[in-house]
């Protein structure tokens, strides 16, 4: 439970929260919060990239500028001292957690093995949930590209989004309506 005390949110409770980072030092920032005990969530996507006399794979973060933690946002000054770490992404000075079903989406992604690459977060589409496979359970948005079935998982917080390839049987309606998110004040 958060409660706003002298203009600060404070909580004993561990939640995920988003990092918002200095750009492209994500993974130097999940090392030092590796060596100061925390367990640090950097989504990572293969991609291939052209050099002057060769072709590289590598990996990259599906949130650019983003990593995401776990802790108690009252003890966050280990996290917040970490190098490269710019805040923590909430409303003013106050942190919003993420929503853990969010980062459950996320962790069973990273760990399925199947095809992924960031995507523009949607505001409309069917929202569909996987009811087998590696991803059975996760929730998401559908979409087609070029006869490619993927759903579109996103973090409403930091309103972005992954797409990751599935095979068309694998999904079920959630509701018939399309899935829009209100406007937020």
């Amino acid at each position: 439970m958060l409660r706003a005390w002298g203009g600060d949110c404070v909580s004993s409770e561990e939640n995920w929260y988003a990092l918002r980072v200095r750009s492209n030092s994500e993974k130097v920032t999940v090392t030092h919060l590796e060596s100061r005990g925390y367990a640090p969530l950097l989504p990572l996507y293969r991609s291939r990239r052209t050099w002057s006399d060769r072709l590289k794979t590598i990996d990259l973060p599906l949130f650019p500028g983003y990593i995401f933690c776990s802790f108690a946002i009252n003890q966050r000054l280990p996290i917040i001292s970490a190098p490269g770490v710019v805040n923590i992404v909430g409303a003013g000075k106050c942190p919003i957690p993420v929503h853990e079903d969010e980062i459950a989406a996320l962790h069973a992604i990273g760990k399925s093995g199947c095809p992924v690459e960031p995507w523009p977060y949607l505001h409309s589409g069917q929202r569909v949930r996987i009811d087998r496979g590696v991803l059975c359970g996760i929730e998401g948005v559908l979409v087609e590209i070029r006869k490619v079935h993927r759903i579109v998982v996103s973090v409403t917080l930091l309103q972005r989004s992954v797409s990751v390839e599935i095979d068309r049987d694998w999904v079920v309606p959630v509701r018939s309506a399309p899935f829009a998110l209100a406007s937020g004040a």
